[in-house]
Parts: C-alpha cells; structure tokens; sequence
C-alpha cells in the first residue's frame, strides 16, 4: 500500500508541476506553438503579402502623431 500511495503521490506532483509551468511560461509557449503550427502548415507562405501575419510591425504613417512622450532632458550639473 506504501508503494501505490508514494505513486500517487509522485504522479500529483508531476502534473501539478506541469500546471505551474503552463501558467507561468503561458505567453512564451503559445507564442511557440503559433510558430511551430504556421510552420507546420502546408497552405501558409512566407512570401504573401495578404497574409494576416504578414506585417510583423505596421510602417509609422508619416501623418499621425505619436502617443509615446519624448525622453527627459537630462538636468544640467552645477
């Protein structure tokens, strides 16, 4: 009976563990899967431009204004 409760209790431990490494590794690993499934995938090309996921970062309109506040003017040392 010993030898069964200490499975048990080594088996909980392995899952729960697991859990905890889904949770707290979440952003990465999905990011890795969404990588892996894309190259995995025989109707996806690189080199479409209409692909959803084709413009990794947008280009900055040359019209718009930006939301992001210039950096500090250091102070001057006396």
């Amino acid at each position: 009976m010993g030898a069964l409760t200490s499975a048990v209790i080594a088996i909980s431990g392995l899952v729960l563990g697991w859990i905890a490494i889904e949770i707290a590794c979440k952003p990465c690993l999905d990011k890795g899967r969404d990588a892996i499934d894309r190259s995995l995938n025989p109707d996806y090309d690189p080199d479409d431009h209409n692909s959803i996921t084709a413009p990794l970062s947008a280009p900055p309109d040359a019209g718009s204004t930006s939301t992001i506040d210039p950096p500090p003017t250091p102070a001057k040392a006396v």
